[in-house]
């Protein structure tokens, strides 16, 4: 079952930047969790959580296609060390400054700071992919790798910072984020054989193959409704827990979720698919919506960790299926521009959802909160019907 995984990291190079790069994506997991958990410990109000959260994310999606198209014109050796470096600073900025109990603004503007400057990995590490793989399916299960490995990081990253955040240091989780981001980016940066070549275009930055952008809006669109889904699920279940006297449990049931789609996604991979990436992302869409279904009317910790997990199974396919859609509509050379704007849709999505899942908590209790990524998931079910069919044009 895994030699079609073993044929594509015998590539030179191929192991060694796929590894770094999920050690760098750790924040990915950690980061959003690891507000919420420090900043409604030291305010008492998961609103003020959820907007801090939502700056950090807003900003990283506003600056992420941006951030594509340096990497794409200029290389990734270049971009991705000073990015991380100010990232870095951001966050500790932040997490400090959200802990003493500083003027809110600063912690905003660090917030801010921070998320504009969170590298890319992701892009980076498929279009390092696209560039040593030439055969379809192998691309294919390059990028199915790469959404188990996605999921290895939010199985393992929602524990980690919960439990540093709980039982350590409220500030632990973030600073090991912010240390596995340093590590893992410098280290990718350093793997110059495998990166894909800058495409300097005589007038500078500007790309000189066109971006199909309405396809690419489609795309982005259901990306935008997953990513609110994703960001409210995560807040209402921290909270979930809460209500049930467990706080600290709610990385492990963040966790149960990720597990399911890494199980799906591992499966994925393997599969010859006669469907192609608009199909699947229109049938991952709607299951996804139908798994959201339950949450709302489920009042038992271990019947929600059940039905998390279950659909979990849901994810995975249909994040895979959203990256191949791209990786086929797009042109090489903007191509870590094209899973930027899939980022961006993603991270979009996750802001508004974390900070209107925080006020509806606030106001209405956890379980009635779960009505909100029912919704995303049936909006994210509609917009990949259009995904689909302009694709196909």
């Amino acid at each position: 079952m895994l030699d079609s995984y073993r044929q594509v990291l015998r590539r030179p190079g191929a192991l060694a930047f796929s590894a770094f790069g999920l050690v760098a994506r750790l924040p990915i997991s950690m980061v959003g969790l690891g507000i919420v958990l420090l900043v409604s410990a030291t305010t008492g109000s998961y609103a003020i959580a959820g907007s801090v959260s939502a700056v950090f994310l807003v900003t990283n999606a506003v600056f992420s296609v941006f951030q594509g198209r340096l990497l794409d014109r200029l290389g990734q050796s270049r971009v991705l060390v000073p990015l991380v470096l100010v990232f870095a600073g951001g966050m500790l900025v932040m997490a400090w400054s959200a802990y003493e109990e500083w003027p809110r603004l600063v912690t905003y503007i660090a917030a801010g700071v921070a998320g504009a400057t969170e590298p890319t990995i992701g892009g980076c590490v498929r279009a390092r992919w696209s560039h040593v793989l030439d055969v379809p399916a192998e691309v294919h299960t390059a990028y199915a790798l790469e959404s188990v490995l996605d999921e290895v990081v939010f199985v393992t990253g929602p524990i980690l910072v919960t439990v540093l955040a709980t039982a350590w240091h409220p500030l632990a989780g973030l600073g090991t984020a912010v240390v596995a981001a340093l590590v893992g980016t410098l280290l990718l940066a350093g793997q110059r054989r495998t990166e894909p070549p800058a495409h300097v275009s005589r007038s500078g930055l500007r790309a000189t193959d066109p971006m199909p952008w309405r396809a690419m809006a489609a795309i982005a669109m259901v990306c935008l409704m997953l990513g609110a889904l994703f960001g409210a699920s995560e807040v209402v279940t921290v909270a979930f827990a809460e209500e049930h006297g467990i706080k600290r449990w709610s990385g492990f049931l963040l966790a149960l979720w990720s597990a399911g789609s890494l199980i799906a996604g591992i499966a994925t991979g393997v599969v010859r698919w006669r469907l192609g990436p608009g199909d699947r992302l229109r049938i991952g869409a709607m299951a996804m919506a139908v798994a959201m279904a339950p949450l709302a009317f489920i009042h038992s910790i271990p019947v929600l960790a059940v039905v998390l997990f279950i659909g979990g199974f849901s994810i995975a396919p249909t994040l895979i299926a959203t990256n191949s859609l791209t990786q086929q509509t797009v042109p090489r050379s903007r191509l870590t521009e094209g899973m930027a704007i899939v980022h961006t849709g993603i991270a979009g999505g996750v802001a508004p959802g974390a900070a209107v899942a925080g006020v509806l908590i606030d106001s209405y209790g956890a379980s009635t909160a779960y009505l909100l990524p029912l919704a995303a998931g049936v909006l994210a079910a509609l917009a990949a019907q259009v995904a689909s069919r302009d694709s196909d044009r």
